[in-house]
């Protein structure tokens, strides 16, 4: 690995901690009569502060993982339940969900589809789906020594619903009822629809590596405290919280979160040890800039942020590491989508909109605006799939071959709308059609730097065909109620990543039209895309088991994509930008070590095993 040789040549330059100023308010105590405080109170405070300040700055380095770019902003809470909690390092519930404090029943593998064991040990469907059963591990336990059980997990469930969170109102569609058959065994019941079938599996096994699972008995206590207020329950603070995973809220403030590790994790008996790290810290940079520099220095091991020509920095002496050598360095599982708006005069005809689509150089985007963190549409042919392998599978690439473009292929563009009849009439360079120019905004948030490139490549090509499409790049929050109420001509978003329920949910998001009659719709399909086909496969998936049966109803989709062209994927992306400097820490996961440990910044779902891999350099 030639990116790692320099590591050990710094390691002597890298014992020091990384020292981050901590600011404090001293206001003086005076008692009734106005009086100085005591002496001794002074001395107290004073130790205090000190404390404090050796907590916040000098955790030893060769003992601590640092990170950049997960945690902006100062901590709200450590509540599960709240929609506000503001505490990405340790509550994040994405497609895999961060498992440093709280964890989940299994953790998703990116990378072969997997769940992987961690509070549950197994689970298992009965023949229709209506029943998942879980077999807990039973050595798992509460960071209060007391065991995990399945009546933790059903209180988890009902809690939710009960308090209206957003994990209990999505899910409580799909999951009828969760019961405790004994200690360890937990079964969720599927909800069925009029003819009993369950109404969406996929979202009932969603469920196992994504929601947390709480103590019921410290449930029962923020309910007591709070009165059982909703409002109340929902955003608890929560800093006295009892969690099973590695780490425990250590220090927090406007500068830095720390965890420090529990020595008493249940856990060692599934991984064999602690993991290495006995802190994880994470400064709160002011900017992605700030972020660079410290990761450049060797203040951060791990960073989450975009870094343009990554390979610069190993180039110029760095040991910095990518999970994949070469280009495109990361592992793309995301596809940010240029959306049409297909009630708008012209973008409501197929040939218009793969006309496009068609013509953008795509390759400029990837290498560009992505400085190559993307394999391209040739290396990896677009469908409804992310370029991993648990995805490619479930697509027939043969079939799809007519259909599918790689861009910059401006002569087939304008021979394609030229057949369609949409034609430039009066010489301005401009296609019309019932004499009105074709003319659109695309539009994504101002500052997304590589999205804002990549929209100005797609104005571009639209020039090359004869339709004049201009870039708009609003507030994000301007940009957020234009996408979501459907008032936009062209809209970049990404849809869903790599997740158990996946590629199901992105295919949901790209063609479905059950979002269409949403007032603000935050789900997908942001166009108003209609295909009654899709619509039927899509309900039939959910509850197929037939891995052949699957792969002709993805493709059959990809091929109505294809042809229809509602959206069109810009690039792959990393679901994470996995970047670690190993001038402390080595041992992180790479492409074929045979480990086979997504590269999910040692933190979410399974790419938390590479915590149980980490050597300190010296």
């Amino acid at each position: 690995m030639k990116k790692k040789l320099l590591a050990g040549l710094l390691a002597s330059l890298m014992t020091v901690s990384f020292l981050v100023g901590c600011g404090s308010n001293n206001t003086e105590n005076v008692t009734d009569d106005n009086t100085q405080k005591t002496e001794e109170s002074e001395k107290t405070e004073e130790t205090t502060n000190e404390e404090e300040t050796t907590v916040a700055n000098s955790t030893p380095r060769n003992e601590t993982l640092y990170f950049n770019g997960q945690q902006w902003g100062t901590i709200n809470n450590w509540n599960p339940m709240s929609a506000n909690s503001n505490n990405a390092m340790a509550i994040q519930q994405v497609d895999s969900a961060r498992v440093l404090i709280y964890e989940t029943l299994f953790l998703y593998n990116m990378l072969d589809g997997s769940l992987q064991p961690l509070l549950g040990e197994s689970y298992e469907w009965n023949a229709d789906q209506s029943q998942l059963t879980i077999k807990l591990n039973p050595a798992a336990k509460w960071s209060d020594g007391t065991k995990v059980t399945a009546e933790d997990v059903v209180y988890t469930f009902d809690t939710h619903v009960k308090y209206g969170s957003t994990t209990g109102n999505d899910y409580s569609a799909y999951i009828e009822k969760v019961e405790a058959k004994d200690d360890t065994t937990v079964v969720f019941n599927s909800k069925l629809d009029d003819a009993g079938v369950p109404i969406n599996p996929l979202k009932v096994i969603e469920y196992l590596p994504k929601v947390y699972v709480m103590q019921k008995a410290y449930l029962q206590t923020v309910e007591a405290r709070n009165n059982n207020e909703a409002d109340k329950v929902k955003e608890d603070v929560m800093d006295d919280l009892v969690a099973s995973g590695p780490y425990k809220p250590y220090y927090d403030d406007d500068q830095k979160v720390v965890f420090i590790r529990d020595d008493n994790y249940w856990g060692t008996s599934l991984w064999g040890s602690l993991p290495a790290p006995k802190y994880i810290a994470h400064t709160i940079f002011a900017d992605n800039a700030a972020g660079d520099i410290a990761f450049a220095n060797g203040e951060v091991d791990v960073s989450q942020q975009f870094v343009s020509e990554i390979w610069k920095m190993w180039e110029g002496g760095k040991p910095i590491s990518t999970y994949i050598d070469d280009a495109p360095y990361y592992v793309c599982a995301t596809m940010p989508t240029a959306f049409f708006n297909v009630e708008r005069r012209g973008l409501d005809k197929a040939e218009v909109r793969k006309a496009i689509a068609m013509a953008v150089d795509f390759d400029q985007i990837i290498s560009t605006a992505m400085s190559g963190y993307s394999p391209t549409f040739k290396d990896v042919p677009r469908s409804l799939m992310n370029p991993t392998a648990a995805e490619q599978a479930l697509v027939d690439q043969a079939a799809l071959s007519d259909l599918q473009f790689t861009g910059k292929d401006i002569e087939g563009a304008n021979k394609l709308l030229d057949e369609a009849g949409v034609v430039d009439t009066d010489g301005d360079g401009i296609r019309e059609i019932d004499g009105e120019n074709l003319s659109y905004k695309a539009e994504c948030p101002e500052g997304w730097s590589d999205w804002n490139a990549s929209l100005e490549i797609v104005a571009a090509a639209g020039k090359e065909i004869g339709i004049n499409i201009e870039t708009y790049f609003p507030d994000a929050n301007t940009f957020y109620d234009d996408m979501t109420t459907g008032n936009f001509d062209i809209c970049m978003w990404s849809p869903p990543g790599a997740s158990i329920s996946n590629p199901w949910t992105r295919s949901m998001a790209l063609l479905s039209s059950t979002y269409n009659e949403l007032e603000v719709n935050w789900s997908g399909n942001f166009g108003g895309f209609t295909s009654e086909k899709a619509d039927e496969i899509l309900a039939k998936i959910p509850t197929e088991q037939d891995q052949a049966k699957l792969k002709e109803y993805y493709t059959e989709l990809s091929k109505i994509y294809l042809e229809e062209v509602p959206s069109f994927s810009l690039m792959y992306r990393p679901q994470v930008f996995h970047t670690v400097n190993e001038s402390v820490w080595t041992g992180f996961p790479q492409q074929d070590d045979g480990n086979n440990i997504p590269p999910l910044d040692c933190t979410d779902g399974y790419g938390v095993a590479a915590l149980y891999h980490l050597k300190n350099i010296e």
